[in-house]
């Protein structure tokens, strides 16, 4: 997975803001940067069959569980910054259920979608955490 300089930069991206979430953030920050890291630990270890033309069940089970957790927490929670990143992730969930059903984008497209999403969920769980970190330094809490 971590091949290339463009996958080492998005993993050290993806474990800053992850270290950022964990020590700044507040619940709802925390359990889903947690979420998020565990779905990306496990995913690395999902054994990936050499033929690529089918749905990876292991892969799409843990970004459907991932998206049901940051759901959860949209639904429990007041923060904006979870609904952004539920439709991030749903996108990823979106074309996981493209390619089971068999309704094929180009591999490069599908990739870039994957790929920009994950990003899009970085920021917006930078962004959130950014803003619970300020808010609870004006109300003089940490």
């Amino acid at each position: 997975m971590l091949e290339t300089i463009y996958s080492q930069v998005g993993a050290a991206i993806a474990i800053l803001v992850v270290i950022f979430a964990f020590t700044k953030g507040d619940e709802p920050e925390r359990l889903a940067s947690a979420a998020f890291g565990l779905v990306i630990l496990v995913g690395m270890v999902v054994p990936i069959s050499r033929h690529t033309g089918g749905t990876r069940w292991g892969l799409m089970s843990l970004d459907v569980l991932l998206l049901a957790v940051l759901c959860g927490l949209a639904w429990h929670s007041r923060r904006g910054w979870l609904v952004w990143a539920s439709a991030f992730q749903s996108l990823i969930v979106t074309g996981h259920i493209l390619v089971l059903a068999e309704l094929r984008p180009p591999g490069h497209a599908l990739a870039t979608v994957n790929n920009m999403s994950n990003y899009g969920l970085l920021i917006a769980l930078a962004v959130g955490t950014f803003w619970a970190w300020q808010e609870r330094r004006a109300a003089g809490l940490k």
